[in-house]
């Protein structure tokens, strides 16, 4: 994990690869929870069987899975101290470049794109791509927009 000391050695390192995270396992009990949580029990997520004879040959996490473990990924990757508060502003030009199969593995890679002023504190905007083990292309692409409160 890299720890800046500050929001000042945080805003040093734009334009930088911040870190990668650890591997993520993604079951079909994880698929089944967020398909209870968020309502969305499209047979392509949920139905093994149906899914055998789909265009995928299995079932596949919902894109917003693959989205909502940035956060984890981010903890993993990297802190600044001396913060009172991180606050999740948004994202941008979120992408879905691959799907990601029952049982693949995923992690995160993070670049620090840009730290600006705003009236709380510092917004930072990251780029996270987290790539699928063994796929060539990302399962997600996104610019994740923080508000960083010292």
């Amino acid at each position: 994990m890299r720890v800046f000391d500050g929001i000042e050695e945080f805003e040093a390192a734009v334009g930088e690869e911040l870190g990668t995270s650890d591997w993520f396992d993604i079951t079909q009990e994880m698929i089944d929870e967020f398909a209870e949580a968020t309502h969305d029990h499209q047979w392509i997520h949920v139905d093994p069987d149906r899914a055998k004879d789909g265009p995928f040959g299995t079932t596949i996490a919902h894109g917003y899975l693959t989205l909502s473990l940035v956060s984890v990924m981010f903890a993993q990757i990297y802190r600044v101290d001396g913060l009172k508060l991180g606050i999740n502003y948004g994202s941008n030009k979120v992408r879905f470049p691959s799907v990601v199969p029952v049982d693949s593995r995923v992690r995160g890679h993070v670049e620090l794109l840009s730290v600006t002023p705003t009236a709380m504190g510092r917004q930072a905007v990251t780029k996270v791509t987290v790539e699928i083990k063994g796929a060539d292309k990302p399962a997600c692409v996104a610019e994740i927009v923080s508000i960083l409160v010292p």
